[in-house]
């Protein structure tokens, strides 16, 4: 009866190391890292043409592609700093809708960080100096969630804040 109760704690504790070294949990930085290009640099280039020929192709590292954390974050901030009042939360109303698969400056993540950081002319302010950058990679992720460019399995399929209800019971 010993051996089969050691036995059962030493399949338990193999058992219980296998999920704990099989468990994949997504990453959360407590504290950012700092910016890694100065916020007026170009993430992504709007054409070849320029003095000299063309440069060659730059790769954006998206830090917060497909990060459920960072999506949520990025849709706590999209309210935080007011975009919803001109985007009217992805629908579009003063700027243009987010929803949409065609983008005017790029979809791609590095389009939209420039956006964000540079403004755009006619209405978007620039937000670049103001917003840290990690910050502003979290709302590229949300932005790119609302129209359904990153994974659903990342994107909460219902706001994080749970709202009270008003009416009487």
């Amino acid at each position: 009866m010993a051996g089969a109760l050691k036995a059962l704690r030493v399949i338990s504790v193999a058992a219980a190391a296998a999920i704990s070294v099989s468990c994949q949990r997504e990453r959360r930085d407590l504290r950012t890292s700092p910016s890694q290009r100065p916020v007026i640099e170009t993430a992504a280039r709007q054409s070849d043409l320029q003095p000299g020929g063309p440069l060659p192709a730059q790769v954006v590292n998206d830090p917060y592609n497909g990060n459920a954390y960072s999506i949520s974050e990025g849709q706590r901030l999209f309210n935080w700093y007011n975009c919803s009042g001109c985007h009217a939360n992805g629908g579009g109303g003063i700027g243009p809708a987010l929803m949409d698969k065609s983008w005017s400056y790029g979809g791609q993540p590095g389009n939209i960080f420039d956006s964000i950081v540079k403004g755009r002319p006619n209405g978007m302010p620039t937000w670049g100096g103001r917003i840290p950058e990690y910050q502003i990679w979290q709302l590229v992720a949300y932005v790119r969630s609302l129209s359904g460019d990153e994974p659903t399995s990342a994107t909460a399929a219902r706001p994080d804040a749970i709202q009270k209800s008003t009416e009487l019971r």
